[in-house]
């Protein structure tokens, strides 16, 4: 009922901002562009693709140590909140394999997916934009993204000219955690070659609390939270040969990050990638076609969970080649669309060095899919399709082959029923496979504290979505909402049983059992936001809202479910000086599943954002001072499976420069 009472309120004040601010309906708000989406459409066009575009200024002030946390005060978006080194994205309410991770456009090939304590192998510090598409429209990029995707665009392989070397050099250092952060990129060109370099260094020690590490345990008031610090390194170089038909590029880069797992355990994960892409784009290819897009990245990834003696308990490897090509026609009878096909070809494994029982036996999968998605205006109305094939096969080394055809489907339509203003509504149908973990573990994770147990004979999840969304996007005052509901069948989760094991599944004191389970699930929800003068000069002011609910059929709530959560912000820009205040109310959240035991109290997050920009000689330098969780607030997250022993940092200043050349 609140929630609801939040809606009405936030759209009688987007109709009283809209009249006191009427003179200035037709104010030009800068354009961004989603990468991700099948048609290049600006943000404020993504009614049938809900979407969020992190750049700029914004990107820099909430940068955090991982991906989940940058994005973790977004519409929809939680974060798992598993330490300061690993933290993933959460849209929606749905985690894991059922969203997406994107760079460039191509999947990231890390197993982040699989569990909370694995880091997301993209790095935001030295990222042009990150996007987020929630719901159905991510399905283009794999049958599994359910719950949606996030897309971090770095410009690795570059697709355009620079008259002259440009680029950005950031510094950076926090109080909470001793933390230093050194990012950088480059780009230039010689001839028609764009040539682009970029790295990122950081160092974190381990993090201060605002009170108990355990929840109402006063002797573990320790002042930081244990076995939470970091250290990344990440380097990446590329460059493409651009002229009048388009360009094709190639780049590389690797990352080396250790960092660690603050559980009573104490482990560390020593994660290290190296990936190597090629893009490209040919322009009018044919007759009655736009482009060609061609796209491929061979990803070696691996990452060994060591014991408080550094010792490798478990090794995680992955080996991925993915290929994806896209074709657009141009517009015929007013529909303008692309076709497009994609493979995978992986080999994964989490084995034990120690002779004990493999988490996971080494697996081969492989991928094909076929995809459609076509979009045409019929006088006020938008009408968009898509549908995906995929046939995914898995073959383990040890146990039983599985293969799974899929089908996904979307339909929706945008009515723009006056200027500026839009109602949609979408339906979409997806098919997901078992992910290769949730067939096969049988062993232990000694990060997550489990002996997990797969099953091989799982059925493939099948989710039926509706979504009605309306929107203004145009004038200083914008706003959007959006109601969904996701019937989900067959729907994969870790159930906790309470039963101890050892590592080799016997009755023990050491391991929690954790078998993956398949029962049908509903999750629904509702998000609002308003906005005022979001990018321009002066004052600019923002007020959201969203809550879902994952339950079970008859067995209650789903694990991990993300709080009901309101924020408001408000800043101020003007020439070289720009703030800024943001407050995040989050209820408690007591909405368990069976097997959990602890709920999560509210807090109230607030930050704010100070910077100052000046010329010397040819270059802008920016000095800036960002303030998080100013309240030192005991801020536990319901979307962590640490969430009793591991709150977020406590109160943290972090001074830093930057300087664009």
């Amino acid at each position: 009922m609140m929630f609801t009472r939040t809606l009405i309120a936030t759209a009688v004040l987007s109709v009283i901002s809209s009249a006191a601010f009427a003179q200035s309906s037709d104010a030009v708000v800068p354009q961004v562009l989603v990468t991700a989406s099948p048609f290049k459409t600006a943000e404020g066009d993504q009614i049938l693709t809900p979407a969020k575009v992190l750049a700029g200024d914004e990107l820099r002030d909430k940068m955090g140590s991982s991906l989940g946390d940058t994005l973790s005060q977004e519409l929809g978006v939680s974060a798992s909140a598993f330490g300061a080194g690993a933290s993933r994205p959460i849209i929606r309410g749905l985690e894991g394999a059922r969203v997406k991770m994107l760079e460039n456009g191509m999947a990231v090939s890390d197993v982040s997916g699989l569990s909370n304590d694995h880091a997301v192998a993209a790095e935001g510090a030295v990222a042009r934009q990150v996007e987020i598409l929630r719901g159905p429209a991510a399905l283009l990029y794999g049958s599994g993204a359910i719950g949606g995707l996030v897309n971090v665009v770095n410009e690795r392989i570059p697709t355009a000219l620079e008259k002259k070397p440009t680029g950005q050099i950031e510094a950076r250092y926090s109080t909470v955690d001793s933390g230093k952060n050194l990012s950088g990129t480059a780009d230039g060109a010689v001839g028609q070659f764009a040539l682009h370099v970029d790295g990122n260094l950081r160092n974190a020690d381990d993090y201060k609390i605002p009170e108990n590490r355990v929840v109402n345990d006063p002797d573990s008031a320790s002042g930081r939270l244990p076995h939470s610090a970091t250290r990344e390194r990440n380097v990446g170089l590329g460059g493409s040969y651009i002229a009048d038909w388009g360009f094709v590029g190639a780049s590389v880069s690797h990352l080396d990050n250790l960092y660690g797992i603050p559980s009573d355990e104490g482990s560390k994960i020593d994660q290290k990638q190296t990936r190597y892409d090629i893009d490209s784009l040919v322009r009018k290819p044919f007759d009655g076609f736009e482009s060609f897009k061609f796209k491929a990245g061979y990803t070696s990834y691996e990452h060994a969970e060591l014991d408080d003696e550094n010792a490798p308990v478990v090794i995680f490897n992955n080996r991925s080649l993915e290929t994806r090509a896209e074709l657009s026609h141009t517009p015929i009878a007013g529909m303008r669309g692309t076709f497009g096909v994609q493979t995978e070809n992986t080999h994964f494994s989490a084995l034990s060095p120690e002779g004990a029982a493999d988490t996971v036996p080494v697996t081969h999968s492989t991928s094909r899919a076929a995809f459609l998605v076509e979009e045409a205006k019929v006088g006020d109305f938008l009408l968009s399709g898509g549908a995906r094939l995929e046939s995914v096969k898995r073959k383990p080394v040890t146990g039983l082959d599985r293969s799974f055809n899929l089908s996904s489907g979307s339909l929706g339509t945008l009515w723009a029923f006056a200027p500026g203003y839009g109602a949609g509504a979408t339906f979409s149908y997806a098919q997901r496979a078992p992910a290769t973990e949730e067939l096969y573990s049988g062993g232990p994770h000694d990060a997550t504290v489990t002996f997990d147990v797969g099953n091989p004979d799982f059925k493939k999840e099948a989710s039926r979505n509706i979504e009605l969304s309306v929107q203004k996007t145009t004038g200083l005052v914008r706003w959007k909402a959006n109601v969904y509901r996701n019937k989900v069948r067959d729907f994969i989760y870790g159930h906790i049983t309470g039963n101890l094991l050892d590592e080799e599944g016997n009755p023990g004191d050491e391991l929690r059992e954790r078998i993956f389970e398949q029962a049908n699930a509903t999750i629904k929800g509702a998000e609002a936001e308003i906005t005022y003068n979001a990018q321009g000069a002066g004052w600019s002011g923002r007020l959201f809202a969203d809550t879902s609910r994952g339950t079970l059929d008859n067995a209650g709530s789903l694990p991990l479910q993300p709080a009901t959560r309101f924020g408001a912000s408000v800043g101020y820009r003007e020439g070289a000086w720009r703030g800024g205040l943001s407050l995040v109310h989050a209820d408690g959240q007591d909405r368990l599943a069976s097997f959990e035991t602890t709920p999560t109290a509210s807090y109230n997050q607030l930050n704010a954002n100070f910077s100052y920009t000046q010329k010397l000689g040819s270059q802008d330098v920016t000095w800036f001072v960002l303030a998080k969780n100013l309240l030192n607030d005991d801020i536990r997250m319901s979307t962590s499976v640490l969430k009793d022993i591991a709150p977020l940092p406590g109160r943290n200043i972090v001074l830093g420069v930057r300087t664009k050349f």
